[in-house]
């Protein structure tokens, strides 16, 4: 698919917005338009003339053709690339038959930008913007109303000198068919695993160092990765063990180490978690079809999750986190429902409910997957069932997010009992505080609040890399020192 740009500035949105529609075709931006145009084509055109703005759009693929020509008031337009956004969906909708579950909204955070209309015109304005220039439906504009609400109360508990802790093991038994994050098979890289834990040991006693000097408040932990029990027990314990005596926790609301994988999970992790003061842990089975689980590359069974979930409430854990991932291979809606009622029967605290990203580096990507429209019709009717199930059984969405590439346009959401929801995923997700990230992957986001402004310390992403050059690393981080003396 060739999109031309005439005389606009309009690039990223424009092309983010054909993409939803033909998500597994090339898509070709060219500003300089030819005579004679190649199908199928999209063809985009300002004009700023005087007092009126004037768009063009065309689109021809094969036999099938439709243009539209509109002129707009300046003074009653003052975002001409909304308008041309507006009528370039319209325009798609026609010409695929599908209508985008998220409207032409193609960021991240969607639940941001309606707090962010909230502040600027009132609760009406942002839901008349949601559905009215957005096109967003009223499924998705009622789980966003929701979940800001939810979402805005664990915001509030933060303060000007708040922040968290990410600690990264970018680790896992095996590498999943969906997955594309930087981690790193067990069977290729175990001998990397203990200088890796020393020097992440080393990492956080050095970052603490920052946070003790500068006076800041750590409201949450998060261990993820990768599948951070691929660390044995006395591993775990030294990594933890590191947080707790330099880091000051009197004030921290949650300490989470995700769990992740069942086939990782034994009695004694879960007893050197427990020891080290973690109150929340995440369990992520991503289905309870074993079909399914093999297809996906996973090397445990539904069975060994619930027994996983078990074990854990021997060991004292009362809040638990359940992944699950609508839109797998080989998942059905039926079989889908029946993931989600078992896990319901489980009664965990929370439960993510992820819709798949097929990621260009996956390995089902690079197997030839692509997105469908069938599946994507089914990946929305297992939310709906989801958000129906979860709803009758006291549970809220507290934070959504979403991805590119999603299966359907969907999104992810957290969903949570009262009370137990998982405030670190609000606090990366809305950008509230500062998150210190230590380990291979980490990003250091540093927020100024003054100024409302993120700047970002990369962590070299690949255990070795984390490993030669971690000295490296070291004179990164003193960048947290000089960015709160200037932000003072």
């Amino acid at each position: 698919m060739t999109v031309y740009i005439k005389n606009h500035a309009f690039h990223y949105e424009t092309e983010n917005l054909v993409r939803l529609f033909f998500p597994n075709e090339k898509i070709e931006m060219i500003s300089d338009v030819p005579e004679e145009l190649s199908d199928p084509y999209i063809y985009t055109e300002f004009v700023d003339n005087n007092d009126k703005y004037e768009i063009n759009i065309s689109l021809t693929i094969g036999e099938y053709k439709d243009s539209v020509a509109k002129t707009f008031a300046k003074a009653e337009n003052d975002d001409p690339e909304l308008l041309m956004a507006m009528l370039l969906y319209d325009m798609l909708v026609r010409s695929t038959g599908i209508e985008q579950p998220w409207g032409l909204l193609t960021g991240v955070r969607p639940v941001k930008l309606f707090r962010r209309l909230t502040a600027e015109g009132g609760f009406d304005y942002a839901a008349a913007k949601f559905r009215d220039k957005f096109m967003v439906s009223e499924e998705k504009l009622a789980l966003t109303i929701e979940t800001e609400k939810n979402e805005r109360k664990i915001i509030e508990m933060s303060v000007d000198k708040s922040f968290s802790l990410y600690i990264s093991v970018p680790f896992c038994p095996s590498r999943c068919s969906y997955c594309s994050f930087v981690s790193a098979s067990v069977e290729k890289t175990s001998h990397l695993i203990e200088p890796y834990v020393k020097l992440l040991c080393a990492e956080l006693e050095e970052t603490a160092v920052y946070a003790k000097k500068l006076g800041l408040r750590l409201e949450s932990v998060y261990m993820g990765g990768g599948t951070p029990t691929t660390l044995s027990a006395e591993q775990m314990k030294r990594v933890l063990t590191a947080v707790k005596e330099s880091f000051d926790l009197s004030q921290c609301r949650e300490f989470t180490v995700e769990a992740g994988r069942p086939d990782t999970i034994t009695a004694e992790k879960l007893k050197a978690i427990a020891d080290c003061g973690v109150d929340r842990i995440s369990i992520n089975p991503q289905t309870l079809n074993d079909d399914v689980l093999k297809r996906i590359g996973r090397r445990h069974t539904a069975d060994q999750a619930v027994e996983a979930f078990a074990l854990a409430r021997e060991y004292g854990f009362d809040h638990i986190n359940t992944d699950l991932i609508v839109g797998l291979p080989n998942d059905t809606i039926e079989s889908f429902k029946s993931t989600i009622d078992r896990i319901c029967e489980l009664d965990p605290e929370s439960i993510t409910v992820h819709t798949l990203s097929m990621k260009r580096a996956s390995t089902l990507t690079q197997d030839g997957k692509s997105l469908d429209a069938q599946e994507a019709i089914e990946a929305a009717k297992m939310l709906s069932y989801t958000s129906q199930k979860l709803h009758s059984c006291s549970y809220a969405p507290y934070y959504l997010y979403r991805q590119s590439r999603m299966v359907g346009n969907l999104e992810n959401t957290g969903w949570s009992k009262p009370g137990k929801e998982g405030i670190y995923n609000v606090f990366i997700m809305d950008e509230t505080h500062t998150i210190l990230a230590c380990g291979a992957g980490g990003v250091s986001k540093l927020k100024n609040n003054k100024k409302d402004c993120l700047e970002r310390i990369f962590n070299f992403k690949y255990p070795y890399e984390y490993i030669d050059r971690f000295d490296e690393i070291s004179e990164r981080k003193k960048r947290i020192g000089t960015f709160y003396d200037e932000y003072n």
